[in-house]
């Protein structure tokens, strides 16, 4: 169960990662490069270091600049919102007993925060002058945001309603709050090119701060802390005197409130905030992008065309599906053998800490030649990890007691996710090192936004494959209707007609998490090598030749 993908979602992130999640603006967007990057982020940067009539002016630190990066904090909490309520909605489906098939068609939400670099360049390149170059995407794609959100609070207890026959608006559901995360990905792409200029050279560090620290408050706010307010069971449990049957808050107040907050928010934004007005005046204006958008697309083709780089991408895009199981379906079985879903959210809570200190105690091991040989090591631990999560949801219905579950069952969960987090952020931060070990610092931004990109989308694609396959590998049969069947929804229907109950014989998921196993031992022995050998490959191996002409 990755508690960050099935209940917290990563990035993903994937929070990713979330992002989980890693810092998702420098893992999932195009920057645009020159042959001399490090000449180039001191030009971008120039212009913040002077005032307004070209004289350097005095450095004042971070309090002198707490309004930007305040405005940063808060934009990326807004990211952060819809794509922690988007994190929720399979918890809420899966409460009301939709198919794994309508839970794989939902997941294909969380698949553009992985592949934004397709428009990323579009963003950068394409602008009003007049406006701004980053609110010119910012404050529309925010706008939406609100709109949508609004749309949603009017009708999402009618997409969610399960009526005699009917359940929820699976495709409606998804269409709506696929944009809600595709806008929310265009938000990512330009906050993160104005945090460039928007803060001082000496400052700019705290850009990546204020990703992480937003998107994940504002993941938390829409997954657990929603969650939490919305469950009957928690708030009459903890936050009530008199028990009532519904929670504090519900699904629709919560997307009209901060649907609200969206419009608003950037109305003032849209008013209030400039964005750095060089090339006034008659002053020299720094020229941000240095490529057009068909020059970054040649790019990518390019170096994906590389033969190192081509196996590499082959590698990442199918070492995580000996994974799939464990990561997508294990959380919702868990709801559906009954742990409430606010209290799985809500274990992702103690884990914010080991999160923060897993990178920086696994970089210590990643940070020589041969990163990927950490990778390589963590790979068996986290297909074991897989293979215990199995037994876990096995075993959680005979643990169910009347008033819920106990707490040393609680404490097992969040003890084999602790275990995953360690697997997992040791494979995590070694492909990251690897990345920037041997991208081309000529094209360092593109480079790694590539390489970025490939990683999430090797874990989307088997996740929501994992998904899709449960149902029909699963195995039912009809008791007390004799001659009924069980195969599809109409069959269920009638042998529940019939007076039958259909009772599982065979759960699929139980035969995903072994065909996983197996198919990640068999890349770990075949093709994990391989990965290894990469390693030795020499540096010009890795370096993309432009054509400067």
């Amino acid at each position: 169960m990755e508690l960050s993908d099935s209940v917290t979602h990563k990035n993903g992130r994937q929070r990713k990662p979330a992002v989980p999640q890693g810092d998702m603006s420098d893992g999932n967007r195009v920057r645009n490069t020159t042959p001399d990057l490090e000449e180039e982020g001191e030009a971008l940067l120039r212009g913040s270091d002077t005032e307004n009539n070209g004289q350097p002016s005095v450095q004042p630190g971070i309090r002198g600049e707490l309004g930007n990066v305040s405005l940063l904090l808060f934009l990326y909490v807004l990211q952060g919102i819809p794509l922690g309520l988007a994190g929720s909605i399979p918890l809420i489906l899966q409460s009301k007993n939709v198919s794994y098939k309508d839970q794989a068609f939902f997941s294909f939400v969380f698949w553009p925060f992985s592949l934004k670099l397709l428009w990323a360049p579009l963003v950068d390149a394409l602008y009003l002058t007049w406006f701004g170059r980053r609110k010119s995407w910012l404050v529309p794609t925010q706008y939406l945001l609100g709109l949508f959100m609004l749309y949603l609070s009017v009708t999402v207890d009618t997409l969610l309603k399960s009526d005699e026959g009917q359940g929820p608006d699976v495709i409606t559901l998804t269409a709506v709050f696929f944009m809600l995360a595709f806008l929310a990905a265009t938000q990512d792409i330009a906050v993160d090119g104005w945090a460039l200029t928007m803060l001082s050279r000496e400052n700019v560090g705290y850009a990546s701060t204020c990703n992480s620290v937003g998107q994940t408050a504002g993941y938390f706010l829409g997954n657990v802390l929603f969650l939490a307010l919305e469950s009957a069971d928690f708030c009459n449990k903890y936050l009530r005197a008199e028990p009532k049957e519904t929670g504090i808050v519900t699904l629709s107040d919560f997307l009209f409130f901060w649907g609200v907050v969206f419009l608003v928010s950037t109305t003032l934004v849209a008013i209030m905030k400039k964005e750095n007005a060089r090339g006034q005046h008659g002053r020299k204006k720094v020229r941000e992008e240095t490529q057009s958008v068909m020059e970054t697309y040649k790019l990518l083709l390019s170096i994906i065309k590389m033969p190192a780089v081509f196996t590499f991408c082959s590698l990442l895009l199918t070492a995580k599906m000996g994974f799939s199981a464990a990561d997508a379906v294990t959380g919702l079985k868990l709801v559906e053998a009954g742990v409430p879903k606010e209290q799985l959210a809500l274990l992702a809570v103690p884990m914010v800490p080991l999160q923060v200190l897993l990178p920086l105690i696994i970089s210590k091991y990643t940070a020589g030649p041969r990163p990927l040989d950490v990778f390589y090591k963590a790979f068996p631990f986290r297909l074991l990890i897989g293979l215990g999560y199995a037994v876990l949801v096995w075993w959680t219905p005979s643990l169910k007691q009347e008033g819920g579950f106990p707490l040393y069952y609680y404490t097992i969960v969040l003890f084999s996710y602790a275990l995953h987090q360690v697997a997992l952020y040791s494979m995590y931060v070694a492909c990251m090192a690897f990345h920037a070990k041997v991208s081309d610092p000529v094209i360092g931004g593109t480079y790694m936004t590539l390489l970025n990109t490939v990683t999430n989308l090797g874990g989307n694609w088997p996740s929501t494959l994992a998904l899709w396959m449960v149902d029909p590998l699963t195995s039912k049969e009809c008791q007390g209707a004799a001659g009924q069947k069980c195969g599809s929804p109409e069959e269920t229907g009638l042998c529940v007609k019939e007076g039958g109950v259909c009772v599982t014989s065979l759960d699929g998921y139980y035969v995903e998490s072994v065909v996983c196993a197996l198919i990640g031992l068999t890349w770990w022995v075949w093709l994990g090598n391989r990965m290894r050998r990469l390693q030795d490959q020499s540096p010009a191996a890795w370096r993309c030749r432009i054509d400067k002409t």
